[in-house]
């Protein structure tokens, strides 16, 4: 196969930082080459590099693309020569139909007047190749993040995409929708379309890349052959530099007395008010426990969470929530905070943290009275409640007036657990808490984890990747359509048994 693209001693600085160190990065015509690395390696500054974001001029370093040494100094530049890039958070206009999401900057146009016609007949066309059967005319927000993915796709092949570039694009996805997107890859490589993924998930890397590039501290590690036997264990290796056999780290499993029970709980749709999301469900926690709760996109499982965490989701709530046997009061956030309850939300960047601010502002931002005097923040105790939680979590950063938007995704994640652990819970409900973040990261996640169970606390996991529950819990229950379908001993769990439950009930 012929080169296609290839990146030579790329290096960009940014104020005291090198964010890449003499990067080189080859990628065949027609094949997907998947790039790996822990956050903050430079997989995603590499690409922007790629794409013009970080105009030529601003790095060292040469791009060839297609036999020609490109100098791409805007994004229009390189999507003129058919290099489209999808970022982690999607460029799509909710409030607009898919049509016009399609063709935003590409207008199907005449005169300065918009051709509905020609705009809908080529949307159709577009949406059949990516396997979608909503109409033009539906609103964006209308339909599932998966879908959203399938639709800037489209959008990329609307521009004659010759290389498409996915920057995490299965973060967000349940098993299904990924499989797709995976499957939807090895077409558009079939029909001659060069990618490039990003991904922290090796197990979807090794089912579609051809090679992998793996980045670490900013410099090229290896190039691997993805098709000649490549284990996960080897990314891994190279991903942190060391052997890591054992994803999650070892605890005693110790439950003890029982520390929070919610009994009937059934929550109906904050805006159709006919609809009962969450079914009479009961289940609880025990000291030192960690229990997870299973289930695909939309079976009700955030909106659990979100209900019992001071109603903050949902209407007509009824049911009772009981910690070491007294009714608790989770009425507002404030009484389901003072009452014991922690939550972390699946979605760090737009509810979990205030991304301008500093890691102190967030660290403190759930318990504000405790380093408050008559109502006047004392910036001392804050300081110092921020600066131990930022050692308690190895939380990687020169400095807690760090703004939390600089971090890497796997910082940002000990930043929200160091806010709510500030509050002193006895019960955490994490949600999705390693989404978006390396595997070196997620096994420092773990480890906290593990702490906060031997210190006898009760730990609620929400997680879409059921190898993850099977590795950190004790107990897991399965959750499909609203409902409670299956509970069982992790010990006796399997991916086929919880998705069986899921699928049949």
């Amino acid at each position: 196969m012929s080169i296609l693209l290839e990146m030579r001693e790329i290096t960009k600085e940014f104020p005291g930082v090198k964010a890449l160190d003499r990067v080189n990065l080859q990628v065949a015509e027609g094949e997907i080459h998947a790039i790996c690395g822990e956050n903050g390696a430079g997989k995603s500054t590499l690409m922007k590099v790629l794409s013009g974001v970080y105009p030529a001029g601003s790095y060292d370093g040469e791009i060839h693309y297609d036999g020609q040494l490109a100098e791409f100094r805007t994004l229009r530049d390189s999507e003129d020569r058919g290099i489209v890039i999808i970022h982690q958070e999607l460029a799509l206009v909710p409030e607009l139909s898919i049509a016009e999401n399609l063709f935003i900057g590409n207008e199907r146009a005449q005169k300065g007047v918009m051709n509905w016609h020609e705009t809908f007949q080529e949307t159709e066309q577009l949406l059949k190749k990516v396997g979608l059967k909503d109409s033009p005319g539906t609103q964006v927000d209308k339909i599932g993040v998966g879908k959203q993915q399938l639709v800037e796709i489209a959008k990329a092949l609307a521009k004659d995409v010759r290389l498409l570039i996915l920057d995490e694009p299965t973060a967000a996805l349940q098993e299904n929708d990924s499989r797709k997107l995976l499957d939807l890859m090895l077409e558009l490589k079939a029909q001659g379309v060069t990618c490039i993924i990003i991904s922290h998930k090796l197990n979807e890397v090794r089912y579609v890349a051809d090679s992998v590039t793996v980045i670490r501290d900013g410099m090229t590690v290896s190039t691997l052959d993805a098709k000649a036997g490549l284990s996960e264990d080897d990314i891994v290796r190279d991903m942190v530099g060391r052997d890591m056999s054992n994803r999650y780290p070892d605890r005693e499993r110790r439950a003890g007395d029982l520390l929070l029970e919610v009994e009937g709980w059934n929550v109906w749709h904050p805006e159709h008010s006919e609809r009962q999301v969450i079914k009479d469900i009961s289940f609880n926690v025990r000291a030192g426990e960690v229990v997870g709760i299973a289930g695909v996109m939309g079976s009700g499982r955030t909106e659990l969470a979100m209900s019992i965490f001071g109603q903050s989701w949902g209407r007509n709530i009824s049911g009772t929530a009981k910690l070491r046997g007294s009714a608790m009061d989770v009425s507002t956030v404030d009484r389901a905070i003072n009452g014991g309850l922690a939550y972390v939300t699946e979605d760090r960047k737009s509810l979990g943290l205030v991304l301008d601010e500093t890691i102190q502002f967030n660290t403190t931002l759930a318990n504000l009275e405790e380093v408050s005097a008559k109502g006047v923040l004392n910036p001392n105790e804050e300081t110092k409640a921020a600066e131990y939680y930022r050692k308690a979590l190895r939380t990687r950063t020169p400095s807690v007036f760090q703004k939390v938007g600089n971090l890497s995704g796997g910082n940002q994640q000990k930043v929200v657990l160091g806010k709510w652990l500030f509050t002193e819970p006895e019960v955490l409900i994490l949600d999705e808490p390693t989404r978006g973040i390396d595997v070196g990261a997620k096994y420092e996640i773990y480890a906290i984890i593990n702490e906060l169970s031997a210190q006898g606390k009760g730990v609620v996991m929400i997680s879409s990747e059921m190898p993850e529950l099977l590795g950190m819990c004790d107990r897991i229950y399965v959750m499909n359509e609203g409902a409670f379908v299956g509970e069982m001993p992790a010990a006796e769990a399997t991916q086929e048994r919880i998705m069986s439950l899921i699928v049949t009930e």
